[in-house]
């Protein structure tokens, strides 16, 4: 290793947007002004860019091609007013938003804002370096002690990752500690750096997918300032500087660059069952027809079922992907009539791996389908290549090529055949994770081929969540595909939903599953959840599963899944004296779709988070910058978790600046202090802050209500105890199909305003396309309150004490 710092530089040319800077030995600095608040600074040791594509940054229509965008065509940027200014060894840019400045012959920048406060700085001592052996590049930066960085995806540890080293390489990391490993599935190069004193934030989005490491503070070096640094292992330095100026800025950004998630079925809000228990038995047909039967039993509603890879797991015990298993399921078109015939639909799990003994295996191979090695000759010739072999689940495999059409093709075509043909709904893509551990590996990228160590592991995974979603809609060309996925990296959330892996079962992970998964809502991926009650390990005891239940039912996907140790299974009646707190549970779940419903709309729309840190909402309150355990559902919805056994009372801090209700007795608490909640086992903590609406709706399967009519409408609200004004937009669409993006949505903004005489109540129509099945939206007030209530079509106490208005829909 010899690392040296990029210098010798002088000013090659400055455009409309660019000051560019050529090195002695042919290399490019250069930084360009995209936005007001967007920069992109790029170092390129070799002059041109080592890889010409990106995946990651979108166009100006928001997606990618299947090919790669151009990373240096920036028409998807419209022009920005800025100065720039060249003085001897200086140079200068700025926005009215955003300044950079720096030295020429050695790269060094400094970054402030409008006000001209020093947000960032690089390291005077290093700055831009790189190993003079090899291709790797570093990027060191100051480091203040005091900054919380948030991000990076699904890391481990708590929400504020100051003082850790990460590092992006996606592995299978099964039964993974929520708090200490690393790397995880995910390769997630972008990080949020707040600064608490001013509630400035800006994000860093490093787009090169090679391996990278992020140390942000566990390295020190006694003669150099505090520093955090990125050390990417191959390709160049290409990254976006991106400045809020809060949190919501960063967030909104980030999905403008990289692209908003797709917009799902509303389904995949509901209970989506889950576990390997059925299609890993011999007769595993006649286990399967057993979930929708004891869902009715047991008066469960569900909407999805998981085929886990069982299904095509044959006499050797080795899985071979859309091969089904006919022994074991005999008949999979009747296998799926049943489970449709209970109102549930299915997704099937898929693999980027073939065994060598797949059937299919010598046809991939014949039109070099697979990730290819060298193959050396005697003599030392390298001119032929082979398939890369890696141990792969029960044997050896080839991991499919995705940069190449031919695989793609015949991955879509096997889809459509084997799986959506049959009665599978929806695809899920699993194991993921490329995790080939040659550098030199090669793949075809689309003609132009390239080592996998600088396309990036995580583009298979990018273009295999492409294909499954591809095959998808052409299937169903007017339904909304659904798609899941294991690994990923920026971009994979414009076609699928994930999950934070093959969880343990303990209570240490339920409780740093939380922050994982913020640190996924403030990267661009609010569409997620975890394996509730834990994948592997032992079953939970009937106080742990209950407890991951009511925070799971908080997320945007509510799975629970297993393969236990023991062979016990997740199931919502595994307890039976447990079943009814699980079925309220459920049923509760269904209850606030509407509500979750709408911000999905809101994370496809404008890229907020669906899940939040406190930080998020409350940047200037110092007990919340750190808090990683309670989070807000939305905007106004705090959720305390219990993750403790034994735990019958909660401690929540809940911030300063409003009043807080308690969301099921209507109790109130100020602001700025900590309260003591009651937590029964059968009780969730959680708490509204005033301004809050919550709508709701039935508690049965969206697909029940999709066939009878979704008829009852409710909001939940939580006025301000003295005097406030709030709003909330619901979003309503069939749920199903692709009419919303032909105008076929209504969007109702609901508001509130109070003083302490009266509550004003409003419905507003900003968009009216779809007519929903519902006429009236009932609104209902915490118990005790008596003000007058102005703006409904009716008002009345109900049975319960409560204040209740009526507002009817005019269409």
């Amino acid at each position: 290793m010899r690392i040296e710092q990029a210098s010798n530089f002088r000013l090659k040319e400055v455009d409309d947007r660019t000051v560019f800077l050529s090195g002695e030995d042919g290399s490019l600095f250069s930084v360009s002004a995209l936005h007001k608040e967007i920069f992109r600074v790029c170092h390129r040791r070799k002059g041109s860019a080592q890889m010409p594509e990106t995946w990651m940054v979108t166009g100006a229509d928001g997606s990618v091609p299947l090919t790669g965008r151009a990373r240096d065509d920036l028409s998807r940027f419209e022009p920005v007013e800025s100065e720039m200014i060249v003085e001897n060894d200086r140079f200068s840019i700025k926005t009215e938003a955003l300044s950079v400045f720096s030295r020429i012959s050695s790269p060094c920048l400094r970054w402030q804002d409008q006000f001209d406060r020093v947000l960032d700085e690089d390291l005077e001592e290093l700055s831009y370096a790189y190993d003079g052996e090899s291709n790797q590049i570093y990027h060191y930066m100051k480091r203040d002690r005091s900054m919380l960085y948030f991000g990076l995806g699904e890391k481990s540890g708590h929400l504020n990752k100051h003082g850790r080293r990460y590092r992006m390489f996606n592995l299978d990391a099964g039964r993974y500690n929520a708090e200490f490993s690393d790397p995880l599935y995910k390769h997630i190069p972008f990080y949020i750096c707040f600064d608490p004193v001013t509630g400035l934030a800006w994000g860093l989005l490093y787009d090169n997918l090679a391996t990278t490491t992020f140390d942000l503070g566990a390295e020190h070096h006694n003669f150099f300032p505090s520093y955090r640094y990125s050390f990417t292992e191959d390709g160049d330095l290409d990254y976006y500087f991106i400045l809020g100026p809060d949190l919501k800025g960063v967030a909104e950004k980030l999905a403008w660059l990289t692209g908003y998630i797709t917009l799902p079925p509303r389904y995949t809000l509901g209970y989506l069952g889950s576990t390997m228990h059925y299609t890993e038995a011999e007769n595993a047909q006649e286990e399967l027809a057993k979930f929708p039967a004891l869902c009715k039993e047991h008066d469960i509603p569900c909407d999805l079922f998981h085929l886990s890879s069982g299904y095509s797991k044959h006499g050797d015990g080795k899985r071979y992907v859309f091969e089904w298993n006919l022994d074991r399921v005999p008949e999979p078109e009747s296998m799926c009539d049943n489970f449709h015939e209970h109102g549930i639909k299915l997704t099937a799990n898929v693999k980027p791996c073939l065994l060598t003994s797949h059937p299919h295996y010598k046809v991939v191979e014949s039109f070099s389908g697979f990730v290819q090695e060298k193959e050396e000759d005697g003599d030392g010739s390298e001119d032929r290549q082979r398939p890369r072999i890696d141990r792969f689940w029960d044997g050896d495999g080839s991991h499919l090529d995705f940069t190449r059409y031919d695989t793609i093709n015949w991955w879509k075509s096997k889809v459509k055949e084997e799986l959506l043909a049959r009665g599978v709904d929806a695809i899920w893509n699993d194991n993921n994770e490329y995790a080939i551990f040659d550098d030199r590996s090669k793949v075809d990228g689309f003609g132009s081929g390239y080592d996998l160590s600088l396309i990036g592991r995580p583009t298979q995974t990018l273009l295999m969540a492409w294909a499954s979603y591809s095959a998808l809609s052409e299937f169903f060309p007017d339904k909304r595909p659904y798609l899941i996925t294991r690994s990923g990296c920026p971009g994979i959330q414009r076609y699928a939903q994930t999950w934070t892996g093959d969880n343990d079962c303990n209570w240490h992970t339920l409780k740093f599953n939380i922050p994982m998964g913020l640190g996924l809502s403030l990267s661009g991926m609010p569409n997620f959840g975890h394996d509730v009650g834990g994948f592997f390990g032992d079953k939970p005891d009937p106080e742990l599963f209950v407890r991951w239940i009511q925070n799971g039912i908080f997320h945007p996907r509510f799975t629970i899944h297993s393969w236990h140790d023991d062979g016990s299974v997740n199931e919502p009646w595994m307890y039976p004296e447990q079943l009814d707190t699980v079925r309220e549970l459920i049923r509760f779940r269904y209850r606030i779709i509407p509500y979750l419903y709408s911000l999905l709309v809101e994370a496809a729309q404008k890229g907020h988070p669906i899940v939040r840190p406190l930080v998020y909402e409350f940047p200037f309150d110092r007990n919340c910058h750190n808090q990683s355990f309670d989070f807000l559902l939305g905007s106004h919805w705090l959720v305390a978790s219990v993750f403790e056994p034994g735990a019958r009372t909660r401690d929540v801090y809940l911030p300063e600046g409003s009043n807080w209700c308690e969301f099921d007795t209507g109790n109130w608490h100020p602001g700025g202090s900590q309260c003591s909640l009651e937590a029964p086992l059968n009780r969730i903590p959680t708490l509204v802050r005033e301004g809050g609406l919550i709508p709701l709706g039935s508690p049965r399967s969206v697909e029940m209500l999709e066939r009878e009519g979704d008829r009852l409408r409710q909001v939940l609200a939580f006025p301000h105890q003295h005097s406030g004004k709030a709003s909330f937009i619901l979003h309503e669409d069939d749920g199903v199909t692709l009419a919303y993006q032909r105008g076929e949505r209504s969007s109702f903004k609901l508001s509130m305003e109070s003083d302490p005489e009266t509550i004003t109540i409003g419905l507003e129509y900003i968009e009216n396309g779809y007519r929903p099945a519902y006429e009236e939206i009932e609104w209902i007030f915490p118990g005790g309150e008596g003000r007058k209530i102005k703006g409904a079509d009716r008002v009345y106490l109900g049975e319960d004490g409560k204040l209740r208005g009526i507002t009817k829909l005019k269409f």
